[in-house]
């Protein structure tokens, strides 16, 4: 009967590893900790020049402890020592202030760029809906109390007279009218805000709720304005809008298309699985979708002092067109490529 032999593990001696290298361990934590205080800069070039070396070596340490069973302890400072030097030397370490200003000055601009074409159907939905609406409550009233939740425009509906619908446009005096103006404009950033996140959220359901939340706000503001332009305020009223509204709207629609991509590479993921093909299409998304915060938020600044200080339609209009051509230019002016962080 042959007796079992079990394979020969190598044999490393622990202390006798550890005399031998620790040294070498040491100048690379040295180092690398170095450059995390202090930046490339503050480390003297004999240093960096060593440093490629010490993290091979270290990697070679890693690797030989994992194999050999060594104690887990030593493994996991291996680990943590390799995983630091080597974004010391394949990352771009940068402060968040830069950072920030590489999101502004090209990742979200680019983000949005990719996103045109689902950008475009975004504002052919809203536009659509808008005009059905428009037309439905233009032929019957009633129309508007299916299209608009209960109560969220504060008296502005078919019913409202001339004069009333006229003091929410052009007249902020008084307590009693600010307020209610207020109200107003509150209801409208709530509801394009919570428009905006909810068309990027439910965009892996291929894209069904984002087109669905798409036009329902495109319904919305075709029911607004016919109550208006019934009273010969329609002018007004896109103007009162304008001010804010084009930032708002535009930030919908991006966040719509960010939803449509990611839903669109879940329904035709390609050769890549569905999987694959969502984090791909998220990663864009996601930082399209980041900076409508900000669009949102400047909206909300707009309005905030439109509303008290502008109350000519040529000034509305300006402003509205001004912004809408500003963002227009900051997505879609052309960059050169221009890679990662320096």
């Amino acid at each position: 009967m042959t007796a079992f032999v079990q394979p020969s593990v190598p044999m490393v001696n622990a202390t006798r590893f550890r005399q031998a290298h620790e040294a070498d361990w040491k100048e690379l934590e040295r180092i690398v900790a170095a450059i995390e205080r202090g930046g490339v800069r503050g480390v003297p070039e004999q240093s960096l020049l060593v440093l490629p070396v010490l993290y091979r070596s270290a990697l070679s340490s890693l690797s030989v402890a994992r194999e050999t069973s060594l104690d887990k302890s030593l493994v996991a400072y291996l680990e943590q020592l390799c995983t630091r030097a080597y974004f010391q030397i394949y990352g771009v370490p940068t402060s968040p202030m830069r950072q920030l200003g590489h999101f502004f000055a090209s990742a979200w601009p680019k983000a949005v760029q990719a996103l045109w074409k689902e950008t475009l159907v975004a504002f052919i939905l809203t536009a659509a809906g808008a005009i059905v609406a428009y037309l439905l409550v233009k032929n019957n009233p009633g129309w508007y109390y299916v299209l608009m939740p209960d109560g969220s425009a504060q008296g502005r509906d078919p019913t409202a007279s001339v004069q009333f619908l006229k003091s929410t446009i052009y007249d902020g005096a008084g307590d009693s009218k600010q307020a209610a103006l207020a109200f107003f404009a509150t209801f409208l950033f709530t509801h394009n805000a919570q428009i905006a996140i909810f068309s990027f959220a439910l965009g892996f359901a291929f894209c069904l709720p984002t087109a669905g939340l798409i036009v329902y706000n495109g319904l919305m503001l075709g029911a607004m304005v016919q109550v208006f332009a019934a009273k010969g305020l329609g002018y007004g009223f896109i103007g009162w809008l304008m001010i804010h509204g084009t930032t708002e709207l535009y930030a919908i629609m991006i966040s719509g298309a960010a939803g449509f991509r990611i839903g669109l590479a879940l329904a035709f993921p390609g050769r890549k699985s569905r999987a694959d093909a969502a984090v791909a299409a998220g990663r864009s998304a996601a930082t399209a979708m980041g900076g409508t915060v900000v669009m949102l938020a400047v909206a909300g600044l707009l309005e905030g002092i439109g509303r008290q200080t502008v109350t000519s339609d040529g000034a509305r209009y300006a402003i509205g067109l001004g912004m809408l051509l500003g963002w227009f230019c900051y997505f879609y002016w052309p960059r050169r490529d221009d890679g990662a962080l320096a």
